[in-house]
């Protein structure tokens, strides 16, 4: 379906994008690690609670690395 290849060159662009470390260094907020993962922002909280995934806290705010959130997702 035009989804399923969609979801393809969308992986095939974050696999290029890893490679050139651009997205490797990237910062994302609870919201996009929502929308990365498919996952709700309480489960990702709980993660946070918990200890299992890393994260930087500025100015009230939580932020993610790219490469932390592959890691928790691999755990």
């Amino acid at each position: 379906s035009t989804m399923t290849e969609y979801r393809i060159l969308e992986e095939i662009q974050d696999i290029k994008e890893l490679i050139s470390g651009s997205k490797a260094k990237r910062l994302m907020n609870i919201k996009d690690v929502a929308d990365y993962t498919r996952l709700s922002i309480s489960t990702i909280r709980r993660a946070v609670r918990l200890g299992r995934l890393k994260v930087m806290r500025t100015k009230g705010k939580l932020l993610f690395s790219f490469i932390d959130v592959n890691r928790w997702l691999d755990a």
